[in-house]
C-alpha cells in the first residue's frame, strides 16, 4: 500500500552532511562542519582503492561519533560487500573465528590486541591512523600474521577524515605517504611560501575533502580555511 516511487532529491554536493567535534587536541574542541561532497570523495576513493580487499567485509568498530565510521560504513556498502558492527577491536578476542578482511583501528589497540591474540588469518589489509606508527610494530605485524597490506593513514577532522595514505613495508620508512584523491598537500613556513624537500613546516591540506568550516565560529573559520 506504500508509494514505490522515489523520494524528490534535495542533497547536493555542497549541502552539509554532519557536524563532528574535533579531538581538543589543539585546544577546545571544534565542531568542523562536513559537506556531502567531502564525503562522496573520501568514499569514492575508499572504494577504488579498498576494491579488492572487502571480499569478506569490514569490521566496523570505529563509534558513529567518529568519522572513520563514515569510511567503515559506506565504503563496504556500495561495494556489495557486508559491515560487522562491533563495540571495538578488541571483539576479536572473544570471536577469532569471525572472518572479515579488512579492519581500521589505531597502533596502540593493535598493539595491545597483539599482545593477547594472533590477528585472525582472514584478515588481509589493516588501515591504522590517529598515532604515529613506528617500524616496529609494522615489523611485527607482517612477521606474526598473515595481513598482506598496511597502510598508515593520517588527516584532521577539518579534511575529512584520511588526507594521506601510505603502505607501509618491512623495515620501510616512517611515513605518511601521499595525498588521497582530488587532495593536495603543501608544506610551507609561516607566510604560506612552500618548502623544499627535507625543510620542516607546516602541513596544509587543499582539495575537495576540506569542509565548510567550524560551527558558529565564523573568524576561527576565516584563520584557519584559508584560499
Amino acid at each position: 500500500t506504500y508509494s514505490k516511487s522515489n523520494l524528490s532529491q534535495q542533497t547536493s554536493p555542497e549541502s552539509l552532511a554532519y557536524v563532528i567535534y574535533t579531538s581538543g587536541s589543539t585546544g577546545r574542541p571544534k565542531g568542523v562542519m562536513v559537506e556531502h561532497g567531502n564525503v562522496s570523495n573520501l568514499v569514492q576513493w575508499g572504494i577504488d582503492h579498498y576494491k579488492d580487499s572487502l571480499s569478506l567485509g569490514m569490521l566496523a568498530s570505529t563509534s558513529i561519533n567518529f568519522d572513520l565510521s563514515a569510511f567503515e560504513l559506506y565504503v563496504p556498502l556500495l561495494l556489495g560487500s557486508r559491515v560487522v558492527l562491533v563495540d571495538n577491536l578488541l571483539y576479536l578476542l572473544d570471536r577469532p573465528d569471525l572472518e572479515v578482511s579488512l579492519i581500521n583501528t589505531v597502533p596502540s589497540v593493535l598493539q595491545g590486541f597483539m599482545n593477547s591474540a594472533s590477528i585472525p588469518s582472514s584478515i588481509d589489509r589493516i588501515n591504522l591512523a590517529g598515532e604515529a606508527l613506528s617500524s616496529d610494530l609494522v615489523n611485527r605485524v607482517y612477521k606474526e600474521s598473515s595481513v598482506k597490506q598496511l597502510y598508515d593513514l593520517y588527516g584532521p577532522s577539518e579534511a575529512t577524515t584520511y588526507s594521506t595514505f601510505s603502505h607501509r613495508l618491512v623495515d620501510g620508512n616512517e611515513t605518511i605517504g601521499k595525498p588521497v584523491a582530488n587532495t593536495a598537500i603543501y608544506i610551507v613556513d609561516d607566510r604560506l611560501n612552500l618548502l623544499p624537500i627535507g625543510v620542516a613546516g607546516e602541513l596544509c591540506v587543499g582539495g575537495i575533502q576540506v569542509g565548510r568550516g567550524y560551527l558558529n565560529q565564523e573568524e576561527l573559520t576565516k584563520e584557519k580555511f584559508i584560499e
